[in-house]
């Protein structure tokens, strides 16, 4: 029978997402190709036990995607990270780490640095088998950030040192007038490449923008504790980890911490935040579908949603809530975004009234609140 007989593609149509796996770990290493090639779509083409290897490597191997692990010998992933870039502009690198803090830490850094996106590293095959969640995630951040074509062109406008790619088409995004009440709260929802884009936004917000802020970032426990000190630290702006029954204050950041979702709840009129242990939505947990119908719930129309960087379509159920009670969504450009599929599930719905790149953001945020920018 011929190829593509029965419905399947020719086989050298196919996309194949191919992946580097870089640790000091042969055990580790094996898990994570294992994992990888258990999806047909993935093939590990390159393995290396430390960062110089790894570099080397790179340059002569066509890589969409490289697992990189943090300490390692001779040369640690965050050494690695810069020389990874510049050898093979447009590839993307995932660090790979234990949930430490200090490991914690350096994942920032190294998100700051050019990396794309991060996930916990298993220790065991006990680890990597005890939940599904472990494997669902990797193959899904690897195939989200891989894309084979979209890599090309992102290589090629890095090597003529041009601008992004604009991907979306205009003509699929129908923009809505924004609420005509001043937003009171403003909620942020971020993914992948999340932790850059909300250090760009609010380090130019600073302490202009006088209304609470709630953010959750895909993030676990430990990692969001990190990305609040971070982010306080850029913005100069007080920002930490919500607390059960914490009362809301204007000009104040609160981070959904790791494993628990942030909603918000009129206690005697006044908006606390909840903390709950609820199931995952759309696989996570903080999720953004819940702060958002909390936040539409607790405040009406006096809302401004913002949807920033991610894979998968969190953020679209609630957002959909949050126009219903009459607030408005800002959603980042696909330009902009590492992925477009949080914020281009709400843009492409019709639920934004802005589609701007990262560095426009702030200024239409605050152009909404303080009433400038309707």
């Amino acid at each position: 029978m011929e190829a593509g007989a029965r419905g399947d593609p020719p086989e050298d149509t196919r996309t194949i997402y191919r992946v580097m796996v870089v640790d000091d770990s042969a055990m580790i290493r094996g898990l994570l190709t294992r994992t990888l090639e258990s999806d047909p779509a993935i093939k590990v083409v390159a393995s290396a036990g430390n960062g110089e290897l790894a570099v080397k490597a790179i340059a002569r191997t066509d890589i969409d995607v490289v697992i990189l692990d943090i300490e390692m010998p001779v040369m640690d992933g965050l050494t690695a990270l810069p020389l990874l870039l510049r050898a093979s502009p447009g590839v993307k690198v995932i660090m790979a780490s234990t949930l430490t803090r200090r490991n914690a830490a350096i994942s920032l850094r190294a998100l700051t640095a050019g990396a794309s996106d991060y996930i916990p590293k298993p220790t065991s095959a006990r680890d990597l088998h005890a939940t599904d969640g472990f494997r669902r995630e990797l193959l899904a951040k690897v195939k989200a950030l891989g894309d084979p074509a979209a890599r090309r062109e992102r290589r090629s406008a890095a090597l003529l040192k041009g601008p992004r790619l604009n991907l979306y088409r205009d003509a699929e995004i129908v923009l809505r007038l924004p609420s005509a009440h001043a937003p009171q709260v403003v909620a942020v929802g971020s993914s992948t490449g999340g932790p850059r884009a909300l250090f760009t936004v609010f380090q130019t917000l600073g302490s202009k923008l006088r209304v609470p802020v709630l953010i959750t970032q895909h993030m676990p426990p430990t990692f969001t504790a990190i990305l609040a000190e971070h982010i306080q630290r850029v913005t100069g702006v007080a920002c930490a980890e919500g607390r059960d029954q914490e009362a809301l204050e204007a000009g104040r950041i609160y981070l959904a911490p790791g494993d628990f979702h942030m909603i918000v709840e009129r206690t005697a009129g006044t908006p606390v935040i909840r903390l709950s242990r609820s199931p995952p939505e759309n696989f996570c947990r903080p999720a953004v579908d819940p702060m958002f119908r909390s936040i539409a719930a607790a405040y009406g129309p006096n809302v401004l949603g913002v949807i920033l960087t991610g894979m998968g379509r969190d953020g679209l159920n609630g957002g959909r809530a949050l126009i219903e009670a009459g607030g408005t969504i800002i959603a980042q450009d696909e330009s902009t975004s590492v992925v477009w599929g949080m914020p281009g599930a709400v843009a492409t719905a019709g639920l934004c009234s802005r589609v701007p790149p990262i560095d426009q953001i702030a200024k239409h945020m605050l152009g909404l609140v303080n009433g400038s920018g309707r």
